[in-house]
């Protein structure tokens, strides 16, 4: 089962699971920070719109896309003052939409290795000048290979995750043309997980 069925099958589960997450608020509410209100964001891989929600509620015209249709009916369901899209982050290159600000939470993760630094790549094109992007992803962890298919959180499914290192996003927004703004470390509450988030200026 690839990706795209998987969240399509457990859409409302993984609603339901991650609506009550905080780990992402301090690096979240960071990359608010830095856009003035108003300002038009794209937020990358947007599951069932949580985050959209979050950002909208702070002033922001948010644009989110996934490639699960059912993720996106909750999501219009549940942030209909946001607009979402069904669309693949490998397909970015296809708008010439730019955003003040792009917001890639849990998303570059799902996608192998090899393809994140050109991922980032047409994330950053997609910037307007001096426009903010926001990374987060798993840390890599020293007994799980860096990526593959593997069973997470007690869940029956599986699917695909990379893990990256701080130093591996920093090269990634540099060879991006990006300056560092932030970055955090943030471990999980069930101590399984660190969250890397961090933050670039164009």
């Amino acid at each position: 089962m690839n990706l795209r069925e998987t969240y399509n099958r457990i859409a409302e589960d993984w609603h339901r699971d991650h609506s009550h997450d905080d780990w992402w608020v301090e690096g979240t509410d960071a990359f608010v920070k830095e856009l003035p209100s108003g300002a038009h964001v794209l937020d990358v891989g947007c599951g069932s719109g949580v985050k959209s929600k979050y950002l909208a509620k702070h002033g922001l015209h948010v644009v989110g896309i996934d490639i699960s249709d059912k993720l996106l009916e909750i999501a219009r369901r549940e942030t209909p003052e946001a607009e979402f899209r069904e669309l693949s982050m490998y397909d970015l290159d296809s708008t010439s939409e730019t955003f003040d600000g792009i917001f890639a939470q849990a998303s570059l993760l799902h996608i192998p290795r090899r393809d994140a630094g050109a991922v980032v790549k047409k994330m950053a094109d997609r910037l307007t000048p001096d426009g903010f992007l926001y990374l987060a992803v798993k840390e890599t962890r020293s007994d799980k290979p860096e990526e593959g298919v593997f069973k997470e959180d007690g869940y029956d499914y599986e699917r695909f995750f990379s893990y990256f290192t701080m130093d591996e996003l920093e090269q990634y927004l540099a060879d991006a043309g990006l300056k560092i703004v932030l970055s955090l470390r943030n471990p999980h509450p069930s101590g399984k997980t660190v969250w890397l988030q961090i933050i670039g200026r164009k």
